[in-house]
């Protein structure tokens, strides 16, 4: 029987073309599992692959949201399992890439959400509106520390979300989260990583080219699509950045700074976190049998059969001189 291949980890390691890759191998279909990469029109910013460079192989949960509309985890999760069982309905194998940590939980963990209170949320974000930040990671330091201590503290929406939790269910927001087992569908799990400072150069390089190639031409476009009015679209990383700059905050080179300073953070947050996962077998992107190694991993789940793969780098050691740093966050919005 088919099974899923999840291909995860930090933001610029090469995890798309290791997902085409392996969905021309092994007959797959990619489902997309980057928040940011929901919304239409957020191309460049995310570094979406444009439709002439997916080789022909269908991709799913691709530009579903318009910029106005929340992504929800509890929303994705539903449609993503739904396109996984259609796919592996057809005898085909599901390929999941991407890197927005709560997003690969939800889908492999089956993760059971709490309930939501409208009023609850609207009472929190009258506060985040009102007060600010500040006051609601005051709020939430002091109805669960633990929570205060993981949550990005300019991630408001999340904090929001922890002190509804707390409110309604009267335990700390962590009681909600899945207890780690057999992923889903019995998914492998792969994931991508490089040597720190080469990945910091290509965080660089990739920001670079993105304001080289239109991302505030693009932003522009968005503005008049609703970007403003969208509660998580406008927050992803290099789009905040960008609205600053049309806003006067300050020039494009300190934008395209900041862009590159938060997409490093956001690094170290996805590489810890995916790092805490045992079930993770881990390949170096930066292998030039980046491939085999990746099937070799496979391979030895005993998901698939022998595909023949070339001998090559060891497919589940760890990438050398890659250390593990940051806090855990929800903040899901940066390119793969």
């Amino acid at each position: 029987m088919t099974v899923p291949i999840a291909v995860v980890g930090p933001t610029a390691t090469g995890k798309s073309d290791l997902g085409l890759d392996l969905a021309a191998r092994l007959d797959g279909e990619i489902v997309n599992i980057d928040a940011m990469q929901l919304y239409r029109g957020m191309d460049i910013g995310t570094a979406k692959l444009p439709v002439a460079q997916r080789r022909g192989i269908p991709h799913h949960q691709l530009d579903v949201l318009a910029v106005t509309e929340t992504a929800s985890v509890a929303t994705y999760q539903r449609s993503a399992a739904a396109d996984v069982e259609d796919i592996m309905a057809r005898g085909r194998t599901p390929i999941i890439v991407g890197g927005s940590m709560m997003y690969v939980q939800a889908l492999l963990d089956e993760w059971e959400f709490p309930a939501t209170d409208p009023a609850v949320r609207a009472r929190w974000e009258q506060v985040l509106a009102e007060q600010g930040v500040a006051a609601v990671h005051a709020a939430l330091r002091a109805a669960d520390p633990v929570a205060a201590a993981t949550i990005l503290p300019t991630d408001g929406r999340r904090m929001v979300r922890a002190l509804e939790v707390v409110e309604l269910t009267g335990q700390p927001f962590a009681a909600s989260a899945p207890t780690i087992g057999a992923p889903r569908w019995n998914t492998v799990i792969l994931g991508v990583d490089r040597d720190t400072a080469e990945l910091d150069a290509r965080i660089e390089r990739r920001t670079a080219l993105m304001f080289q190639t239109g991302l505030v031409d693009e932003v522009r476009g968005l503005i008049d699509q609703g970007l403003r009015a969208g509660v998580t679209a406008r927050r992803a990383i290099g789009y905040a950045q960008v609205l600053a700059y049309l806003d006067n905050e300050y020039d494009l080179n300190h934008a395209e700074e900041r862009t590159f300073i938060g997409t490093r953070r956001y690094v170290r947050r996805q590489r810890s976190w995916f790092r805490r996962d045992p079930r993770v077998r881990w390949v170096d992107g930066a292998d030039p049998n980046l491939l085999d190694s990746a099937l070799r991993a496979v391979e030895s789940s005993g998901a698939i059969e022998s595909t023949g793969a070339s001998e090559g780098h060891g497919a589940t050691e760890r990438p050398g001189a890659i250390d593990s740093a940051g806090s855990i966050d929800s903040t899901e919005r940066t390119p793969q």
